[in-house]
């Protein structure tokens, strides 16, 4: 996941340091990009590593244009020949030339800088317009009285999906309509959540990832 503006600067307030950002995952062994460590806190996932490519592309394979939106795949030696004795799930995600698709969405700008905007897995649809949980979270965690957050499509007739907030709170009589509030001043209407959960804590995965499928299956079950 990418991360937090706010987290970094927490950490730098803390430690008197930069948090360098990198990305890659189990399939790439796992590193794929890095930020140098002398640049501030950029907000990008950084440049690929030595001898791996990095390219956006659509959902049908095709490379798309700097600045636009699309799945991350990578190329390299350290990304893996497929998925042992599952020619199945290797056929979802291997390109032809060798390309990685990695099932996170971003960008790339004109420097080769790659940006991640979030799982494409976990994007909201609202009425055809995506919603990136990532954009929405780093919003509501800078709202007062807000610990921790996780956004996550929730059914809904009127839209198809509309944005549910899962929160913890720091202040106890923060109310929904505080949160709702607090990210229309950042957001466009169709992203701003719609409702919103308080709880005493999310589930996290034991590296301490929020985990967003457990919310989404608890919202929409019936």
């Amino acid at each position: 996941m990418a991360v937090q503006a706010a987290v970094a600067e927490r950490w730098k307030q803390a430690t008197g340091h930069v948090l360098t950002q990198g990305w890659g995952l189990t399939e790439t062994s796992p590193v794929a990009t890095i930020n140098p460590p002398s640049l501030d806190f950029n907000g990008s996932i950084g440049l690929p590593i030595p001898s791996t490519e990095i390219a956006i592309k659509d959902d049908a394979g095709q490379d798309l244009a700097l600045g636009q939106i699309g799945e991350i795949c990578v190329r390299g030696p350290q990304v893996m020949r497929g998925y042992w004795k599952r020619p199945d799930e290797t056929a979802k995600v291997m390109l032809p030339g060798d390309w990685l698709r990695t099932g996170d969405v971003g960008h790339m700008d004109e420097k080769g800088f790659v940006y991640i905007e979030d799982r494409k897995k976990d994007m909201i649809l609202v009425s055809g317009f995506n919603v990136y949980p990532n954009e929405v979270e780093a919003v509501a965690v800078c709202c007062p009285g807000i610990l921790e957050v996780a956004a996550v499509a929730q059914r809904d007739q009127h839209s198809g999906e509309v944005v549910a907030l899962f929160a913890v709170r720091k202040d106890s009589s923060l109310t929904e309509q505080d949160v709702i509030e607090c990210c229309r001043r950042s957001l466009a209407a169709y992203k701003v959540p719609k409702h919103v959960y308080f709880r005493s804590e999310l589930p996290k995965s034991n590296v301490g990832k929020i985990l967003r499928k457990e919310l989404r299956q608890e919202l929409n079950a019936s």
